[in-house]
């Protein structure tokens, strides 16, 4: 299984990323894995906080699978990757704390600004590389200058750059730093598993709601914009495994 659910204790769903080998690279059936797991846990009384993180040691998750879309030349349809993401394509009125480590990058970076907490180890590194290969990352340009406004979101999203740990907290990318993210995200999963349930739904219902709508309503323009790139030079050079050479044309 690429993404393993643990019902922990205390309500607290612990789902893992689990494809170490690849630094938790999410190809297809991992994202439709993640879609069927956060419907799930909606649906689930006994589910009342969620703590999302990655297996092994180098990385929460290094994005989209690079090596599935080089053999199949396509990126994943829109409805599958927004249904991956926490909260976005799946109604989800739980909270959810991300546990960072390593490389989070790409669509990894995405899944984490889609929780409501997301705490770091000092050493983390992450950033939105994908402009660098011809690529976008459509529903986190929409949701990222919410969270470190619309300065710092241009900045991460068109250089491409990754920033440490502590860049990240000052411009609140992430919330808090941690040695043992892990622990610290199942600590705070705890205490807001203790609120009620009710009150904590209405509430992230609220606080969101201005997000939440627009993706829905930028969603087509995010569609238009996916299939867009796949036209490009530099997003061929991607699947033909050339990175750079297009740029020459």
């Amino acid at each position: 299984m690429t993404v393993r659910s643990e019902l922990a204790a205390d309500g607290i769903l612990v789902v893992t990323l689990d494809r170490p080998q690849v630094m938790n690279a999410l190809d297809v059936p991992s994202k439709e894995r993640l879609g069927e797991i956060w419907a799930d846990a909606a649906a689930r009384r006994e589910v009342r906080a969620l703590v999302l993180r990655g297996a092994g040691e180098k990385a929460f998750c290094a994005g989209s699978d690079i090596k599935e879309i080089r053999r199949t030349g396509k990126m994943v349809s829109t409805e599958t990757l927004m249904r991956a993401i926490p909260g976005v394509g799946v109604e989800l009125d739980k909270p959810v704390v991300a546990a960072l480590h390593g490389f989070t990058v790409g669509f990894g970076l995405t899944l984490a600004i889609h929780c409501d907490f997301r705490v770091a180890a000092p050493a983390s590194r992450m950033g939105f590389p994908e402009v660098q290969h011809g690529m976008l990352s459509g529903v986190s340009a929409i949701t990222l200058p919410g969270i470190v406004g619309e300065p710092a979101a241009l900045d991460l999203m068109l250089t491409g750059r990754l920033i440490d740990a502590p860049e990240a907290l000052k411009i609140s990318l992430v919330n808090r730093l941690a040695d043992d993210p892990f622990q610290e995200a199942l600590a705070l999963a705890k205490q807001l598993a203790a609120n009620s349930p009710r009150a904590v739904a209405l509430t992230r219902q609220l606080v969101l709601a201005d997000r939440r709508r627009r993706i829905r309503d930028i969603a087509p323009e995010i569609d238009r914009a996916r299939l867009a790139v796949t036209e490009s030079d530099e997003y061929a050079d991607v699947v033909k495994n050339k990175p750079g050479s297009g740029r020459a044309r």
